[in-house]
């Protein structure tokens, strides 16, 4: 399966977010998988380093099990709808995550390295 960037999870998945204005079980499926993500990578402070590195290896074991995305909603869907939450709500960047001195780190002042943010 290709890599995927912050970028390709939300032109994806983010277009589904106006979907919860009409749907409240949506609108609570979606914060109890966005509260899992929080956890597993250990709040809003990691995101920008850590939110691509867990989209990148969810979408990877759903490739390899061979999951298609489709119009419905299935966990995978709403891991991934809640996803492009995070990155709405955090305003994350959509480029790749800083990497070190070069590249310089998060908050350090400066142009970021890290791409476009999304358009809200």
């Amino acid at each position: 399966m290709s890599r995927h960037s912050l970028a390709e999870v939300w032109e994806r998945f983010g277009p589904r977010l106006p979907e919860m204005a009409f749907e409240p079980g949506l609108v609570a499926a979606v914060d109890q998988h966005a509260a899992a993500v929080r956890d597993t990578l250990g709040g809003p402070d990691a995101y920008r380093v850590t939110l691509a590195d867990y989209a990148l290896g969810f979408l990877d074991a759903l490739g390899a099990a061979g999951w298609r995305e489709h119009a419905g909603y299935d966990f995978a869907t709403l891991r991934l709808t809640s996803v492009s939450w995070l990155i709405r709500e955090h305003r994350l960047p959509l480029g790749p995550a800083p990497t070190g001195p070069a590249g310089g780190q998060a908050g350090q002042g400066g142009p970021s390295p890290l791409g476009p943010t999304p358009a809200f």
